[in-house]
């Protein structure tokens, strides 16, 4: 049920942060919902109420994503987002370590119910965070993509243009046969590391967790940077490439250790899918007023080639094996780079018509 509220509410969730005037607040409900949900989970462990509680997860999730991103740009407009989504990753890679430490040792050390308490209660220093950006220093227009018509003067057909929009349908296109390819390599592989070395499978597969990581922290910034000068489509390309070779060396590899190391590729990949997917929906929805509708779009693209993926590589597993369903996941990442290449414009900004992008909060340059 979560995952289906995800599915469906991506698109609503996107068209909702349009709709507001104040990422901030709808930020810090959806943070609060999430936490309410934690506390859930922990304080009523029956299946009606977890249901409820992983409903309204979901929900919130649907709102948060684009509601940060707004942010971002709004914050420092088009001439600076691509170096602002990089600090973002940078940021999430971290934090997404730091967590699963402390939530992994309170669940040690204390019990199960103790992880969900700690997730709620980092409720409290993410409001602090988001309390520290002041409402105008946040541009409700960049935030939305450009300027939005008042609601009396919108019409359902500006609204429909925008699933009209060839470059951005193409992106989702590309991003779906993505994460169809991408979302069951980690799954196959940690199944078949624990048949092949059940001792040490639990830290081979921390260690594939924990490496992509860290390579998202410390490139992510530099993919932002390079974004302005080398354009969106080449990087894209790459961070495409990248996982179709792991996929090719999942399906040959036979040391468990070389695993890990192949992993260094989900880095790479994670780092420029992270910072390319918000930065090329800035780019084609420009203008637009429905920056955030559109990663609503690619969102829900996204989530159809994930939940299909496991289904396919599955299949594939069964009646085949696992190095023909790897490959068979690398054949459709081969698809989608071929598909970018093919279709994807380049949608980077001329420089001289994005100087005053940064707007008058803050210089441009100076996210």
């Amino acid at each position: 049920m979560a995952g289906l509220v995800g599915l469906a509410g991506q698109i609503p969730g996107g068209a909702l942060v349009d709709a507001v005037r104040s990422e901030r607040l709808l930020a810090g409900l959806a943070i609060a919902a999430i936490a309410l949900a934690a506390l859930t989970y922990a304080a009523f462990p029956i299946f009606p109420v977890v249901l409820a509680a992983a409903v309204l997860h979901a929900a919130a999730s649907c709102v948060l994503g684009p509601a940060i991103a707004a942010i971002s740009l709004g914050l420092v407009g088009h001439a600076a987002v691509g170096e602002r989504l990089g600090r973002n990753a940078r940021f999430q890679s971290i934090g997404n370590g730091l967590a699963a430490g402390a939530m992994g040792a309170c669940g040690y050390f204390f019990s199960a119910r103790a992880v969900f308490i700690v997730t709620a209660l980092l409720l409290v220093p993410t409001l602090l965070a988001l309390r520290r950006i002041a409402p105008g220093e946040i541009n409700p227009e960049r935030a939305h993509g450009g300027a939005l018509p008042p609601a009396e003067k919108r019409s359902p057909a500006e609204f429909l243009s925008l699933l009209r929009n060839r470059p951005l349908l193409t992106f989702a296109g590309c991003i779906m046969l993505f994460h169809l390819a991408n979302a069951a390599m980690l799954p196959m592989m940690a199944t078949v590391l624990t048949t092949q070395s059940s001792e040490w499978a639990t830290l081979l597969i921390a260690m594939c967790i924990i490496v992509p990581q860290c390579v998202v922290a410390v490139i992510s910034p530099w993919v932002g940077r390079r974004s302005q000068s080398w354009g969106r489509k080449p990087l894209l390309l790459v961070g495409l490439a990248a996982m179709s070779l792991r996929g090719l060396l999942f399906g040959t590899v036979t040391n468990p250790q070389l695993v890990v190391a192949v992993q260094l590729l989900d880095g790479l990949t994670a780092a420029v899918i992270g910072v390319m997917v918000p930065l090329i929906i800035a780019d084609v929805t420009r203008g637009t007023g429905h920056f955030n509708l559109g990663q609503g779009v690619v969102g829900t693209m996204t989530g159809l080639g994930a939940a299909a993926s496991t289904t396919l590589a599955g299949y594939m597993t069964q009646y085949l094996n696992s190095q023909i369903a790897f490959l068979g996941l690398a054949g459709i990442g081969i698809i989608a780079v071929l598909a970018a290449w093919a279709l994807m414009p380049e949608t980077r900004p001329e420089s001289g018509k994005d100087k005053s992008a940064a707007g008058p909060n803050r210089p441009p340059g100076n996210p």
